[in-house]
């Protein structure tokens, strides 16, 4: 039996709370997570119930959320982030994180935050996510991967301007996001010689140098440094012709160069059940693959599937780790 998985509160004036409370409604107690934040901030009318610590999450009963509570100073307002509220946002996470460091969780889930909410509230120096969680974990490079039932993918490069791209992508990166991956895939997928497919930056993958000489350039001759290496690994290859089904049949997962390139498949296959996970820390997270919505914060209409869908990855994460 793993230890139940920490699921930050995220922004509460956000649709966290809400799934929160589907989220244990749906997976019952077959699934044991406990919910970091203030009970105050739950929608009216939620079954919850209070806990000291992570270990008495499995007592409570299925259909009833187990909160680890967290006092915050502000109400929530649906749809409007208190700047009052940014710190405690911060400081769930990182509580979260001390928790899967000590053992007594054995994953970290979180929900969305809003970045600007933080920095202009607490001074949140971070991009997002990922990188307060590598800095929490003090490590350097971590990778961003998409998941879903059908797919597994990285993009090499994340949130930066498409012009920006070429440039930033240059072996030594597109070296570490491979290794970081291969690992990844190996230590929490259960894949201990996984298949990666790799496209091309370039329309048909350059064709030759007609369309682009990175890819014959930059990723080919690093492809095959790492193949001589053991590492089973194909491409680069033309981006258009690697997600259809019979594609995606022969690889573990897909490693793109740039955001969208990556993301379009991903979130065209299962917009509703794709998961964010964090390969190259030293303990699980992930995160359901959608914002804070806060256009439809406090209508009781909020889809709680991703979340559901990232809880579950991290179970099963944590049980191919252990």
């Amino acid at each position: 039996m793993i230890a139940p998985i920490a699921l930050t509160c995220g922004e509460p004036a956000g649709i966290g709370p809400e799934i929160a409370v589907k989220a244990r409604g749906m997976l019952g107690d077959r699934l044991p997570f406990f919910w970091i934040g203030d009970p105050a901030h739950l929608p009216e009318g939620s079954a919850w119930q209070g806990i000291a610590e992570p270990s008495e999450a499995a007592a409570v009963p299925a259909g009833v959320l187990p909160v680890l509570p967290h006092a915050f100073p502000d109400p929530a307002t649906p749809g409007v982030p208190s700047p009052g509220n940014a710190a405690e946002v911060v400081a769930v996470i990182a509580r979260a994180v001390s928790l899967v460091q000590s053992g007594a969780a054995s994953a970290v889930c979180t929900a969305p935050i809003h970045k600007k909410a933080l920095k202009d509230g607490a001074g949140f120096a971070f991009p997002g996510h990922t990188e307060y969680l590598a800095a929490l974990a003090g490590v350097g490079h971590v990778v961003m991967m998409l998941a879903c039932p059908g797919l597994r993918v990285v993009p090499a490069t994340i949130h930066i301007p498409l012009a920006e791209v070429p440039k930033a992508l240059t072996a030594e990166l597109l070296e570490s996001v491979l290794r970081i991956t291969h690992a990844g895939l190996a230590r929490d997928f259960g894949l201990p010689d996984p298949r990666i497919w790799v496209t091309g930056l370039n329309p048909h993958a350059g064709e030759g140098g007609a369309m682009g000489h990175e890819d014959q350039e930059v990723i080919a001759p690093l492809l095959a440094r790492l193949r001589a290496e053991g590492m089973r690994l194909q491409g680069p290859l033309p981006a258009d012709t690697m997600f259809h089904a019979a594609a995606r049949a022969q690889y573990d997962c897909a490693v793109a160069m740039y955001h969208d390139q990556g993301l379009i498949p991903i979130k065209t296959i299962d917009f509703a059940g794709g998961v964010n996970v964090t390969l190259g820390l030293p303990f699980i997270r992930t995160s359901p693959d959608h914002g804070t919505a806060f256009d439809i914060a406090g209508r009781g209409i909020a889809d709680p599937s991703s979340l559901v869908a990232a809880l579950e990855m991290a179970a099963e994460m944590a049980a191919a780790r252990q």
